[in-house]
């Protein structure tokens, strides 16, 4: 099994929260408080931030069980944590724009 194809369920979990933070605040005539998409926004940059956090845990760990791969891993890594940066900072704008 390819470490792509196990840390990619972490991203989608990851993103999870902010994909449904931005379907509300997308949706034709949605009205949101201020304070809801305040805590929208938090939400979900509390969701990417354990999302990346358990990217890098599971990097570090087999980057220290497969020393040779570690570039391979790193790349990986680094490559699924700005997919779920990105997917956050579209929940956290949508959020605030409604």
């Amino acid at each position: 099994m390819s470490l792509m194809s196990k840390l990619l369920p972490v991203a989608a979990i990851a993103a999870l929260p902010a994909t449904a933070m931005a379907q509300p605040a997308v949706a034709a005539g949605a009205s949101m408080g201020k304070g809801l998409a305040v805590m929208g926004g938090g939400l979900a940059v509390l969701g990417a931030g354990i999302g990346i956090g358990l990217i890098g845990k599971g990097a570090t760990e087999s980057m220290a069980r497969q020393p040779e791969t570690a570039g391979k891993i790193q790349t990986a890594a680094i490559i699924l944590a700005v997919f779920i940066e990105g997917a956050t900072l579209f929940a956290v704008a949508a959020g605030f724009l409604s």
